[in-house]
């Protein structure tokens, strides 16, 4: 199974991040959701508003779909500024960091995405820029190889990244301001569904907005991409209104549970009660038992499994808890319910 296709992956391709654009809101008042970040960047922004400078650096972190693109291009829109957008993978050698630098203007804003897969080399060049504004630019090799200082205009880095700790501590060290996103409750998704609705022209009713959020995994990217299958139902199947009937009958195509759980999750927490009786049972094996790659079960899947107390790890291997078996309409072994030497857990 190709985890792209997956309506609840929480990335988003190129296409996608064009359709989202629309959707996006373009001030903080209008961003719903993490209060603590939002109120914390909202004072920093105005501060340095008032006073004439740019903000400091700016480092956002958290699970992918949580709207951290959104708050770059909000900062860049509260300062009145231009917003320049890269990513770490994009940049491969300093030299392609120090072109776009070079090409900032004062108050820019440089937003790095996966700022923790920059190159070392590059990393190193932004360390200097971040803090004194200029970069060294290398002319020549070996012995001859000169170093020609270019001073900056000053400017602002927001960086965002979905794994904090695989930053080194000077990059993390020149970040002024660091956000993490967290997760968003049902009735944040729900106000970010009926916005995005009315965005899309699609009137909705205020259950299946409902609906649609308590499926989306806590993520607003998820949100918004079932909302337009559900507007896809609704124009083809339905009365082209948002209504519940649309809600579940679209979330229903697309195999998505009432918890969120799509055909991969509902797979593995299947392969672990029926095939192994709950577990431990090792990664490898619960992957080929499902048909996928490791990396698939372990990054795609079960980060979601865990998160929602449907599956525990363990030294011993992945073990099924007490609501998996519930959420799967089955009934825990006795034996496993009251615990037992083999290590399964069930609360």
């Amino acid at each position: 199974m190709d985890d792209e296709a997956r309506v609840v992956d929480a990335d988003a391709d190129a296409i996608e991040r064009s359709k989202e654009a629309a959707l996006r809101p373009e001030t903080l008042e209008e961003f719903v959701g993490q209060r603590v970040v939002r109120e914390q960047l909202g004072l920093v922004l105005s501060a340095a508003v008032g006073r004439g400078t740019p903000p400091d650096h700016v480092l956002l972190s958290g699970p992918p779909g949580l709207g951290k693109t959104t708050l770059a291009m909000i900062i860049a829109a509260e300062l009145g500024t231009t917003l320049r957008v890269t990513s770490g993978p994009a940049i491969q050698h300093a030299g392609d960091l120090a072109a776009i630098l070079s090409s900032l203007d004062e108050g820019d804003v440089l937003f790095l995405d996966e700022i923790h897969r920059l190159a070392r080399p590059a990393e190193e060049m932004l360390y200097l820029a971040m803090e004194d504004f200029r970069v060294d630019v290398v002319v020549g090799k070996g012995p001859g190889a000169t170093s020609i200082p270019l001073s900056l205009p000053p400017f602002t880095v927001v960086g965002a990244t979905t794994r904090a700790g695989l930053l080194p501590a000077p990059l993390r060290d020149r970040f002024g301001f660091t956000g993490h996103l967290d997760f968003y409750e049902d009735d944040e998704l729900r106000a970010i569904v009926v916005r995005s609705a009315s965005k899309l022209g699609l009137s909705i009713a205020h259950d299946a907005a409902h609906e649609i959020a308590s499926r989306s995994r806590g993520t607003p990217r998820i949100a918004n991409r079932l909302l337009r299958r559900v507007r896809d139902w609704a124009e083809v199947h339905g009365s082209g209104r948002g209504d519940m009937e649309a809600a579940q009958a679209a979330l229903d195509v697309y195999e998505v549970d009432e918890r969120g759980l799509d055909r991969l999750d509902r797979a593995v927490l299947k392969a672990l009660c029926l095939r192994f009786a709950g577990g431990p049972v090792g990664l490898s094996t619960l992957a080929v038992t499902v048909g996928e790659e490791t990396e698939t079960v372990e990054t795609v899947a079960e980060p979601f499994l865990v998160r929602e107390g449907l599956m525990s790890r363990t030294p011993r291997g992945r073990i099924a808890t007490a609501d998996a078996w519930h959420h799967l309409g089955l009934t825990p072994p006795a034996e496993a319910v009251a615990g037992d030497s083999g290590g399964r857990l069930f609360d």
